[in-house]
């Protein structure tokens, strides 16, 4: 039984499944690359077009990683990239929008 509560040390903490994910993997990186991009952009007027249309994509990325989402870790790092997208492109359209 004491065997059982033991962590292996082999697997991070929250990859619980020692799996491989790379479709999961690739939203997330694009997710938090698109949050970022847009969370940055739409701090700046004149770059509302780049920052409302990435922060869109990062939105939508994100959310159909949350839904394929198999780990903790991805799932942490979705919400993370989601939050920067949806601030981006919320200030992206409060600076003009999608199509100026």
């Amino acid at each position: 039984m004491a065997q059982a509560m033991r962590p292996d040390p082999g697997h991070s903490l929250f990859a619980t499944d020692g799996k491989p994910h790379p479709l999961q993997d690739t939203l997330v990186a694009v997710t938090l690359v698109l949050g970022l991009l847009s969370f940055v952009t739409g701090f700046f007027d004149h770059l509302h077009l780049l920052a409302s249309w990435s922060g869109l994509i990062g939105i939508l990325s994100g959310a159909y990683g949350q839904f394929i989402s198999a780990t903790t870790r991805e799932r942490f790092a979705l919400i993370v990239g989601l939050g920067a997208a949806g601030v981006g492109f919320y200030l992206g359209m409060a600076h003009g929008g999608l199509f100026g």
